[in-house]
Order: C-alpha cells, then structure tokens, then sequence
C-alpha cells in the first residue's frame, strides 16, 4: 500500500486532482456570488474575467518558471499564495478588492494549468497522461461535494455566498504541501534569452496565411461570446431560477464531459476533424436553444440538457481544435501554437466574451422596487443566434484540410 502512495502515476494523479478541485469550488458559483454582493455592469464582468487575464498573462509567467524553477516547488509556492489569496477574497466585502484578489489569485494559478501538464508529462509515459489528467476532471466534479456536505450537514446556504473562497483555499494549502511530495523537476533553462512574441505563441499568426487555419482562429474566437454567457454566467440564471444545488447541477456537465471525452477519437476516425467540430458546434446551438426552451415553457428538465452537452462542446470542437493545430503546425512551432490558441481563446476571446455577456445580460434585466428581474428568453434566443450564425459559418467557410489527417 505504501508503494502505490509514493509511486508517480499516485502522485501525479493527487495533484491533478487537488489543482482543479481548488479553482472549480468557486468559480463555478462565483457569478451567483456576485449577483448576491449587488455587483453589476462592468465591475461584474471584470472580476468574472480575472481566469482571462491570468490566461493572457499565463504563457509569458510559465515561460520565465519553466526555465529558472523546480517544478514541484514553484507549483507550491504559487498553490500557497493562491490560498492566500482566495482567504483574502472570501474575507472582503468590497467588490473592488475582491476583483484585485482574484485577478491575482489567477495570475498565480492560471500557469499551473501547463505546469502541471509538463510535471505529469515529464514523469510518466505518454499513455499514462489522460488517465492521470483525468483526475483532473474528478476533482472537479468532486468539488461540488463541498456545497451538498455545507447543505446537508450544517443547513447553511454554499453557492452564492463567500464560503467557497474558504474551502477553496483550504484546498489549495493542502495542494501545496502534496506537491512537495511531487518527484523533481527541475527547470529547463538552456541560456535561450525569453521572448515574449514565443511565450505567447505569436509566430503561429504566420499560420494564418492559410485560409482555412485563419478561419478556424478566427471562429474560434468568435466561440467565446456564447460560450462565455454558460461558462461565466450559468450560475446568475440558476440562481435566478432558485436552483439550490447550483455548484453540482453545472458539475454534472463536467462529469458528462468525461464520457464525451472518451468518444473524441472514435468521431474523429469516423467522421475527420472537420465533422468532429462540427458536431461541436451543433451542440453549442443545443444548449441554448434547451435553455430558451426550457425558460419559455418552464420545463426546468431542459436546463440539465444544456448542461449536459458541455462535454461534446469542449471536447468535440475545443479539444477537436487543439488536436487540428497540433496536426496543422510544423515541428517547431507546436508546442507555441498551442499556447496561442489558448490565449485566443479562453484568454482574449473569453475576456470579450465576458463583457459582451455581460453587456446583454444588463440590457435585458432590470430592478424594480429592489427585486431584479430577467428576460432570460431574449437573451437565450440571442445566444441561441449567435451559435447558430457560428454554427453556419463554420460549415460554410471551413473545409476539409488534406494536409490534416483523420
């Protein structure tokens, strides 16, 4: 038993485990929290773009880690201020040090994403990786517990209030001291002065002299501004719609997600990349439209198939994605065309998602005598449009690529 605990793929698998257990704990609530502070309007959006901003600014910080630092002690170290950090959040009451704390909370916890991906990949075979990051994935869904235990056993009230700040710290100073347990990694550095245009992935904008890998770029972005309406505001609407377990109704959708990853390379060898993203995409259109189905008729059911698709949108076209760029991107240029994808993404294209989502969600709500109210059939139908336009897009401008095989 012993030797299991202190064997690698256990090890690994801990941190994997721990690393998204500590971030899905409140951000998954965080815009329900938001909404319960009286937050609003572009402070909202914000505070709920701070994991974009890490995310623009990860690539150029993991980069200057990776080549001065031990893996396993700087993802402590971060892991341990991040703790700090989110103490910090959950103690305040103003909105302002709350965007503060998290923006840098998230500058320390977004590069650890890469960093625990290259510590896993560095001490373990290539086919033992998905099935360390998976617990990655459990972790996450795991993190939903923390609200049903809050609930249950001391009848307080979890999502939408500052206690997921505090476990979520608690799981990170427990993360820290485990990845002190991490087998070395020590840092990469090579004398090779640090670019920024190579930190984040820049030289891939030469790709782009390829029409059909412009247009995935660009699409790509574009994905963000509904995708961001699910994946920063779904807790606002289940909030609004009295939802009680909030935390582990979205968890569902990363627990299918788990199973929809395992189908990803059977579609691809079926139907080719193209298809694969595709039926990503006829997803994104799926959620919305169960969602402004679901309000219009008050059939609540219809919310769960919303949330359950979450898996097919991320792994069928972002993962689908990731995998086309590795495919299309020469040699050299892979592991930045990588990180370029990531800060257009979930980095800039999530950032102006979050503020146009914002924008729509204030334009359509208002507070009457202190209750707010939403219109949350126009704004489902709009999203439901902006997929589908997306959707169209895509079939239209996107083709076959011979020099990507299936």
């Amino acid at each position: 038993m012993t030797t299991i605990f202190r064997s690698n793929p256990f090890r690994l698998s801990t941190m994997m485990f721990f690393q998204y257990m500590m971030f899905a704990v409140w951000w998954v609530p965080l815009a329900a929290y938001l909404t319960n502070m009286g937050v609003e309007g572009v402070l909202k959006s914000l505070v709920l773009s701070s994991m974009a901003i890490g995310c623009m600014a990860s690539p150029m910080i993991g980069t200057i880690a990776d080549r001065y630092f031990d893996g396993r002690k700087l993802l402590a170290t971060l892991n341990l201020i991040n703790s700090v950090l989110l103490l910090l959040a959950g103690l305040t009451n103003s909105p302002a040090l709350l965007f503060v704390f998290l923006l840098l909370a998230m500058l320390c916890y977004m590069p650890t994403w890469g960093l625990t991906s290259t510590i896993a990949m560095k001490h373990s075979a290539p086919e033992q990786f998905s099935r360390i990051r998976v617990f990655g994935s459990v972790g996450w869904v795991v993190s939903g517990a923390f609200s049903l235990i809050v609930v249950k056993l001391f009848n307080l009230n979890f999502d939408g209030t500052n206690l997921p700040f505090f476990f979520a710290s608690a799981t990170g100073l427990v993360a820290a001291v485990s990845n002190l347990s991490l087998p070395a990694t020590p840092p990469s550095g090579n004398g090779k002065k640090i670019s920024v245009t190579d930190a984040l992935g820049l030289r891939t904008i030469g790709l782009m002299k390829d029409r059909n890998f412009a247009v995935f770029i660009i699409l790509s972005f574009l994905s963000m501004i509904p995708f961001s309406m699910y994946w920063s505001y779904c807790s606002e609407f289940l909030l609004d719609r009295d939802f009680k377990y909030i935390s582990i109704t979205m968890n569902i959708g990363q627990l299918a997600e788990m199973l929809f990853l395992l189908t990803v390379p059977f579609s691809i060898r079926k139907g080719g990349l193209r298809i694969t993203m595709i039926l990503g995409l006829v997803a994104l259109l799926i959620r919305y439209v169960a969602f402004y189905t679901g309000s219009a008729t008050g059939t609540p059911a219809l919310y769960f198939v919303g949330i359950l698709v979450h898996g097919l949108i991320f792994g069928y076209f972002y993962l689908g994605g990731q995998i086309y760029i590795d495919q299309k991107a020469p040699a050299e240029l892979k592991a930045q065309a990588q990180g370029f994808i990531f800060f257009v993404t979930f980095g800039l294209g999530l950032l102006i998602g979050n503020f146009i989502s914002g924008q729509l969600i204030g334009q359509y709500s208002e507070t009457v005598s202190g209750v707010h109210t939403y219109n949350w059939n126009s704004i489902w139908s709009i999203t439901s449009v902006m997929s589908f336009a997306l959707l169209l897009a895509f079939i239209m401008l996107f083709r076959n690529d011979k020099k990507v095989t299936s």
